[in-house]
């Protein structure tokens, strides 16, 4: 933000300094340029004392240019007085000090100046562009803000339809609940009559019976009052059983707490017992299990070598290796004695036919 306020203070004085120029353009016509051009003879006359040749450019280039407005003829004036001022400063340091220092300065001070101008002038244009896409955002805001209070003034409307339809039933409904409540009361007060003679006969029945319930107490209290001397005698004679008992209990719970002292210790002596005997089970049930897997283990191995070594006995039969080694040559004996034997039978067949 404060770029953009920069790069628009720099527009506004930019805009002030164009107008100062046209308006100095306009008030000097055409006598501008015959002033101009006098002022550079008498520059050229000025540097003549100075440096012949740097003079005789400054001519030449004057020559060439006298056609330019007047505006050009300025700038190329500042330029040209800028030029002689860093050439006489040059010249006076080459003939002081024999450097040229002052020189390269300039042309330092040339580059920044062009430099921060060309900045400026990238600035501005991207302050002309967010400007731009301000302005667009403000019209789409704008747009949007018109679009919301539309619908907000429709939905305003729409409120005030349902308002007012609202009111109307609101109107509707308190006709009827007034109508309904006048019937109401008209009720009540009917009913409120007949209760009101029922409450007076029952009124007259309570006070026929307060009368004989206050008969009824005065006899109870008298009968209370007996009652109460008796009990107060017992109580009396209660309260010194119960001091009486509440000694003998104390002594029965003296012993009862030296009784319980004993057998918590045999508890305890009990149960550092249960507690070894439950240790020992335990590594015994360890024990017996471990012996258990271990039988499991051999019974396995056991039966894989008979499974094994009975597969390889049925291999060493089935190829006749090893000890069955002669079983085969039986074998083979024995079917050689078959087929002489078939020979043999067929061949005295053949003689009887």
């Amino acid at each position: 933000s404060q770029e953009m306020k920069e790069i628009i203070e720099a527009q506004k004085e930019l805009d002030a300094d164009y107008q100062e120029l046209t308006s100095a353009r306009q008030a000097s016509g055409e006598t501008g340029t015959p002033t101009s051009l006098k002022s550079i003879e008498d520059k050229q006359q000025l540097g003549k004392t100075e440096d012949p040749k740097s003079t005789h450019r400054v001519s030449k280039r004057a020559m060439k240019h006298s056609a330019l407005s007047i505006e050009s003829l300025v700038k190329i004036q500042a330029d040209r007085q800028y030029a002689s001022d860093v050439i006489t400063v040059t010249m006076k340091k080459m003939e002081e000090s024999g450097t040229f220092n002052s020189l390269t300065e300039a042309n330092e001070r040339e580059k920044t100046k062009k430099s921060n101008f060309h900045d400026f002038l990238s600035r501005s244009e991207e302050g002309k562009k967010e400007i731009k896409a301000l302005e667009k955002q403000l019209q789409d805001v704008k747009k949007e803000t018109e679009i919301e209070l539309q619908k907000r003034d429709k939905m305003i409307a729409y409120l005030q339809d349902e308002l007012e339809e609202m009111q109307a039933k609101v109107d509707m409904e308190i006709c009827y609940m007034k109508k309904s409540t006048d019937l109401q009361v008209h009720q009540i007060q009917k009913k409120c009559s007949n209760a009101e003679s029922v409450l007076d006969n029952k009124i007259q029945k309570l006070r026929s019976k307060t009368d004989e319930e206050i008969r009824v107490h005065t006899e109870i209290e008298n009968f209370l009052r007996q009652h109460y001397k008796m009990v107060e005698e017992k109580l009396e004679h209660w309260v010194d059983k119960y001091e009486n008992d509440t000694d003998a209990k104390d002594e029965e719970l003296d012993a009862l707490k030296a009784l319980k002292a004993n057998n918590f210790e045999m508890l305890q002596r009990f149960a550092e017992e249960c507690q070894t005997f439950e240790e020992t089970i335990i590594s015994d049930r360890a024990e017996r299990e471990a012996r258990r897997r271990k039988l499991e283990q051999d019974a396995l191995e056991l039966k894989s070598i008979l499974k094994l070594q009975a597969w390889w006995r049925g291999i060493m039969v089935r190829k006749n290796l090893g000890p069955y080694e002669a079983l085969r040559k039986l074998w083979e004996k024995h079917l050689a004695q078959q087929k002489e034997g078939n020979k043999e039978k067929s061949g005295a067949k053949k003689k009887t036919r």
